[in-house]
């Protein structure tokens, strides 16, 4: 702020002296914070790698419970039909569309009027 106001007598644009140090004060800040993250990264731990025959076995078994789920959903289930038939939804006339009665007026002068 003093150096703003130092500004004013140097007659120099105090709106580019803001820009300057609020670019700086920015830089700092995004260094700070990659500082931050790339000393995090380099401090965590990353654990090794299981053998991929465990890792298969594990999947196997997963796979098997999920068909024994699935098997017995199919049972409860099998009584109750599944509707899957879309749903339609009528036509709806707009206020400037012609009058469905066929007075050829539109709907807001004609049968909307009442609406």
């Amino acid at each position: 702020k003093q150096s703003v106001q130092n500004a004013t007598y140097e007659q120099k644009d105090p709106l580019v002296i803001y820009k300057v140090e609020s670019y700086g004060l920015f830089k700092e800040t995004v260094q700070d914070i990659t500082s931050d993250v790339l000393s995090f990264l380099l401090r965590a731990f990353i654990p090794l790698r299981q053998n991929p025959t465990v890792r298969e076995s594990e999947q196997r078994r997963t796979d098997m419970s999920r068909m024994q789920t699935s098997r017995s959903d199919l049972h409860t289930n099998s009584g109750e039909p599944k509707s899957n038939a879309p749903v339609r939804v009528e036509k709806h006339v707009g206020r400037n569309d012609p009058c469905p009665c066929g007075s050829g007026k539109k709907y807001k002068n004609c049968c909307g009027k009442n609406q």
